[in-house]
């Protein structure tokens, strides 16, 4: 899994690389709508499972520029966090695969440190679909519903110009229903095109 995340960001870096000749101020002061998608490891360890799988999310929304290194805006979009085995220990009690999708409204911030290296943050309201399993004493307790908690996340990366950047990035996702308490994670690397 790790050779994967690393050649993802690899990947990223190549298909950026003609991207560096046309470098020029970071985008945070300007007003506008964004897309972005990021693709990476999610992990989850907790109660029953410890795994890591793929994971990536697709986000779009409008930032509205505060000055010229700062801008806010609204993003809503798509998250898939993969599905997670159940521990060693447990495989033999027939657990199924947790699994961790769903939709995301929210608030994000991109903050240039400088021309071109900036850092982000985003968190709102994560409405997610949830299949998994906990036990109650020695028996297994099965759960298909949807979970509507949150998600928070940070990063750092390069804007390549007013329009594009890549980053990496950290993102929570709370998840608890019907006492099951997954809250997986993912490390991801990103892409960004304003307009």
């Amino acid at each position: 899994m790790k050779n994967t995340v690393l050649a993802i960001a690899i990947a990223a870096g190549l298909a950026a690389a003609p991207a560096l000749l046309l470098a020029q101020e970071g985008n945070a002061g300007n007003s506008g709508f964004f897309i972005n998608g990021n693709v990476g490891q999610s992990n989850l360890s907790k109660d029953a499972y410890d795994d890591n799988d793929v994971g990536f999310g697709v986000n779009g929304g409008y930032r509205w520029a505060l000055n010229p290194n700062v801008a806010i805006g609204l993003e809503a979009g798509y998250t898939d966090l993969g599905k997670f085995k159940a521990k060693d220990s447990l495989n033999a009690a027939g657990l199924p695969d947790a699994k961790v999708s769903g939709w995301n409204v929210g608030v994000d911030g991109h903050f240039n440190i400088n021309p071109n290296w900036y850092v982000s943050a985003r968190g709102g309201l994560f409405r997610g679909d949830v299949k998994g399993a906990y036990f109650v004493d020695t028996t297994p307790v099965y759960v298909d519903d949807t979970s509507t908690k949150y998600y928070a996340g940070a990063g750092f990366g390069y804007d390549f110009s007013n329009n594009f950047s890549v980053g990496l990035n950290y993102d929570y996702y709370k998840v608890d229903k019907a006492g099951l308490s997954l809250d997986p994670s993912l490390v991801s690397v990103s892409a960004e095109y304003r307009f």
